[in-house]
């Protein structure tokens, strides 16, 4: 008999692959998509990073590592941490995975028990409620809106915790919206989270150095919060090494003794060469990441100025990641060609058919009246993606 387990069946599957998916069918139907789906990176990973990982193979880097990783990756993240962050973590406590994706799993699993409350602020990455549901805990949804720039306040946080929460998972940079909290909005949460003790706030920084408002921020930093903070991030981002599968957490020895010992039952430590590169793009020069990230400022620039010409579209102005995610519930309602356009979703499928664009419906990201475009491309891709749709969306009627 096919019967799938509950815990399956509970999920939903991840909206960006899948719309990246149907991009990739009509790509090889010959015809012209332009890829606004992917957060990833559209540049090669550094040459000094790849030269790292060509001489671990010659070294015979090709054992098991330890469960949370080599001590030497573990002691550079320390290093990173000290150095960019000003935040004090030794090797002990540092848990190196499959990616900050499963990090940010490993961490739910070891916290999160039947019934707790995991608070997400809302717009947030597709993966996260789906990954509390998978810990068999309950996403706490709070909704900030393009007209408070897609950040939670104090208030909304407040009302929020309840005594059966257990985390606030915290994206800031923020995938899908690419908003930024300041120091002292952060410092405002940190206010709040004081008074509630039981909270363990899981802060993904994963887009720390795509960031075009000067230094990143982190939660951790204020009195009391590091003692509960499980910081998130790795090398897909900022060094372009999404493929390579390398990312950590740094958390209170006690939350990483956990997630060693989850880890050490269904992956183990993460891929022995990959962990080499990373230590390689952690302690080598930073200058192709000051590179990438003025050309993500750049292609910002560029797509804030051209979304903004789409009569109906609503902007606001990402400060950090590479996404820009516009509100469109102006269009709902309206059709053209047959196709009627009755949500973002709809809008996303109705661009990529008719614009031959393909970018994701933000009902997955918790914000039903957005889509979410990926500007990890080349300015020209840009130019014409918008163009495209422009003249789409001027078609609705």
């Amino acid at each position: 008999m096919n019967r799938l387990s509950d815990r399956l069946n509970s999920l939903s599957p991840s909206a960006t692959l899948a719309m990246s998916q149907k991009s990739a069918e009509l790509k090889a139907q010959g015809i012209d998509v332009i890829n606004l789906s992917v957060g990833e990176p559209d540049f090669n990973t550094p040459e000094h990073i790849k030269e790292a990982a060509k001489k671990a193979i010659d070294e015979n880097y090709s054992r098991y590592s330890p469960v949370p990783g080599y001590p030497a990756l573990r002691n550079a993240i320390a290093e990173k941490l000290k150095r960019e962050n000003g935040l004090t973590y030794t090797a002990a406590q540092i848990s190196c995975a499959n990616g900050a994706k499963q990090s940010v799993c490993n961490t739910l699993l070891v916290l999160v028990n039947p019934g707790d409350e995991v608070i997400v602020p809302a717009p947030y990455w597709v993966s996260y409620p789906e990954m509390v549901k998978l810990a068999e805990g309950v996403p706490v949804i709070v909704y900030a809106g393009i007209e408070q720039d897609f950040k939670i306040t104090p208030a909304q946080l407040e009302a929020a915790i309840t005594p059966q929460t257990r985390a606030l998972i915290l994206c800031s940079p923020s995938n899908p919206t690419g908003s930024v909290y300041s120091r002292d909005e952060l410092k405002a949460l940190a206010d709040v989270l004081s008074k509630h003790p039981q909270v363990i706030v899981i802060a993904d920084e994963i887009y720390e150095h795509i960031n075009y408002i000067g230094s990143h921020q982190s939660i951790a930093q204020f009195p009391g919060m590091q003692e509960r903070t499980v910081i998130v991030n790795g090398v897909s981002k900022a060094y372009a090494m999404t493929g390579w599968r390398i990312g950590f957490i740094a958390a209170p020895e006690w939350i990483v003794k956990a997630c060693n010992k989850l880890q050490g039952q269904y992956t183990s430590g993460p891929c022995s060469v990959s962990q080499k590169a990373a230590e390689a793009a952690y302690t080598g020069t930073q200058e192709p990441v000051a590179a990438m990230r003025q050309a993500f400022e750049r292609r910002r620039d560029l797509i804030v100025k051209l979304a903004r010409e789409i009569p109906g579209m609503e902007v606001n102005v990402p400060q950090g990641a590479f996404y820009l995610f516009p509100k469109c519930s102006a269009f709902f309602g309206k059709s053209a060609g047959g196709f009627t356009v009755k949500d973002s979703d709809d809008l996303a499928l109705y661009l990529l058919e008719k614009a031959h664009v393909a970018c994701v419906g933000g009902a997955s990201f918790g914000a039903p009246e957005c889509i979410r475009m990926s500007y990890a491309t080349g300015d020209e891709h840009i130019v014409e993606a918008i163009r495209r749709m422009k003249e789409a969306l001027a078609a609705l009627q």
